[in-house]
């Protein structure tokens, strides 16, 4: 007589279905997370277009509503819901770590949408950032095959999890806050800070939509009564004002990296943490996870200085890109010329510029002939 059963095992004729309902579930996270960095590429654009007329020196509370009455403004803010939607869909299908490196796709949407609305010819060195970070997120989603992890996390990580994104965005804002007092900084500079700390906001969020999709499940009352719904709303709207921060400090080309870039990383260090999801961690793996990583930021950062996306900011009002005074245009010289003061002593044949004439350098305008 035995003394006890023998677990049962699944049949070998369900594994190969299995296979392929996990495969399916992976297929449908990755579309929806391209649809999400869509959704996001088109807020950036439609908020940037309608926040670079609000100049902002320091943390305004009430910038929202300014740009409440902005049309471009609030289509970015649907487009943003939008996004949200496909992601919080997305992550019901696949793990964090594999659909917020997708969300890095975001600049490429970006970088197409000025290269058609733009009018600015697309550049080989564009081409080969856009190609090398495509590339890039493909090789480390192959390599790292994000699995595994569970659906709630303690509530002493979250806690910790919560401090550490607060201490580091509060520290960005400090930054942000010195550099805009700071006589003659660059713009740039404060814009790219803000963009950081959204960045790193927009993960923290999306742990949050992870631990808050796991509820969806159970109806209204099981979302309505779980604290992840509240918290969301509550960074939710701190990120928005953040976004809008940096949005409205300077130019997109300096913001876009900082909202690609450590959105993904923040979300992909918070789901190993809190959710233990995990990735291949032998030497071979970590070595091309490492390289993709780095070809991803390099293109990235490539991508965000192409003249397409400068472009966008090349007439900002108060942009700290000074430009030099070109010179004089010849009708310009000739009516400055004609203003002077007559000399007083008669002068015999045609009008030459007198000595010390601010126009001098300008010798190779020819003036108009006096008329008779």
């Amino acid at each position: 007589m035995q003394s006890g059963r023998a677990a049962p095992s699944v049949p070998a004729a369900t594994r190969p279905g299995l296979a392929k309902r996990r495969g399916t579930m992976m297929d449908k996270a990755i579309l929806l997370a391209v649809a999400a960095s869509v959704c996001t590429a088109t807020a950036s654009l439609c908020q940037r277009k309608g926040a670079r007329n609000t100049q902002t020196a320091g943390f305004d509370a009430r910038l929202l509503v300014r740009l409440a009455r902005q049309p471009a403004w609030l289509l970015g803010i649907a487009a943003m819901i939008g996004g949200f939607i496909f992601q919080i869909t997305a992550l019901r299908f696949g793990d964090l770590a594999l659909v917020q490196p997708i969300l890095a796709a975001e600049l490429l949407f970006v970088f197409g949408y000025l290269a058609i609305a733009g009018t600015r010819r697309v550049t080989g060195r564009d081409l080969l950032a856009a190609a090398a970070m495509s590339a890039g997120i493909g090789v480390f989603l192959r390599l790292a095959a994000p699995s595994g992890g569970r659906l709630h996390a303690p509530g002493s990580s979250w806690l910790l999890a919560g401090l550490v994104t607060a201490g580091v965005v509060v520290a960005a804002l400090a930054l942000a806050s010195g550099l805009g007092r700071r006589p003659g900084a660059s713009r740039g500079r404060r814009t790219a800070v803000l963009g950081a700390a959204t960045g790193i906001s927009w993960g923290f969020m999306a742990a949050v939509i992870k631990e808050l999709s796991a509820h969806l499940g159970g109806g209204p009352g099981a979302v309505f009564s779980t604290w992840s719904l509240y918290v969301l709303i509550v960074a939710g709207a701190v990120t928005m004002l953040l976004a809008s921060h940096a949005l409205a400090a300077g130019p997109l080309a300096a913001s876009q990296p900082g909202f690609t870039i450590l959105d993904p990383l923040a979300a992909g260090l918070l789901g190993v943490f809190l959710f233990g999801e995990h990735i291949r961690t032998d030497a071979a793996a970590l070595a091309g996870e490492a390289l993709a990583l780095a070809v991803v930021i390099a293109g990235a950062a490539a991508l965000s200085r192409s003249s397409l996306i400068a472009s966008e900011d090349a007439h900002v009002p108060g942009s700290s890109r000074t430009r030099r005074p070109g010179a004089l245009s010849p009708d310009l010289a000739v009516r400055v010329v004609r203003t002077r003061p007559a000399p007083t002593a008669a002068r015999v044949g045609p009008p030459g510029p007198a000595r010390g004439n601010p126009v001098r350098g300008h010798q190779d305008l020819d003036p108009e002939p006096a008329a008779a």
